[in-house]
């Protein structure tokens, strides 16, 4: 037959004197809790405060750094949006100026050509003797020299399409001369208010109007006083 179950048998001894303990302890420690002295509250007080400070320290240390470093972050930005502008009409500048150099070197050349050639024309037409023809070959030096002015005149008339200078009638002197500020003629009356010209037309006229004035009252007069 079984035995009976004792709770009793299988109390761990450890385990109870550990509660043991801790009961007889517990009201040990209870008892050392108390009030703190006024020194020793300044002396917390101070030791807060000095704690606040360094806090307030680091604080504007890192306020220092972090406005050094979104000035940083800021000249970073103005670097790389400087760059990109700068890249970007440099680039397109120097585009822009190689072709305007190319067509100035081209048109230059081409004046060239052309100053070139209206000298020789020049040399051509000046070369141009009549006193030299003689009737036997006045016909053939005719037919040369027409020539040569015709060839001239087509060179002059090209280069007036490829160069509008040319297009400027008179030259250099009639260019000079429209340049000039044209001179007025002098007119006293310019800049003068109406009421000052009313007073000056006045003056210039009142004898006239007296004269008119007393001639009509002496035919008034006249009339007044002759046969009825």
């Amino acid at each position: 037959m079984p035995a009976v179950y004792d709770a009793s048998e299988f109390v761990d001894p450890d385990s109870h004197q550990g509660r043991t303990g801790s009961a007889a302890a517990g009201p040990g420690r209870a008892g050392t809790s108390r009030i703190l002295t006024r020194e020793e509250l300044d002396s917390k007080v101070l030791e807060t405060q000095q704690r606040l400070a360094e806090l307030k320290q680091v604080q504007e240390s890192l306020e220092r750094e972090r406005a050094a470093l979104e000035e940083l972050r800021r000249r970073q930005v103005e670097l790389q949006t400087g760059r990109a502008e700068m890249l970007e009409h440099l680039t397109r500048g120097i585009a822009l100026l190689e072709e305007a150099e190319h067509e100035t070197r081209s048109q230059a050349e081409q004046m060239a050509r052309t100053l070139a050639s209206f000298r020789e024309a020049l040399e051509k037409i000046r070369s141009i003797r009549e006193e030299t023809w003689s009737p036997e070959n006045l016909n053939m030096e005719l037919t040369r020299a027409l020539t040569v002015i015709e060839n001239a005149r087509m060179e002059w008339n090209s280069a007036r399409l490829k160069f509008p200078l040319l297009n400027r009638p008179g030259g250099a002197a009639e260019t000079a001369a429209s340049e000039t500020p044209e001179v007025r003629p002098f007119r006293w009356w310019e800049g003068v208010s109406f009421g000052r010209l009313c007073l000056l037309g006045l003056a210039l006229t009142w004898p006239v109007a007296l004269v008119v004035l007393v001639l009509g009252l002496l035919w008034a007069s006249l009339s007044w006083w002759g046969p009825r």
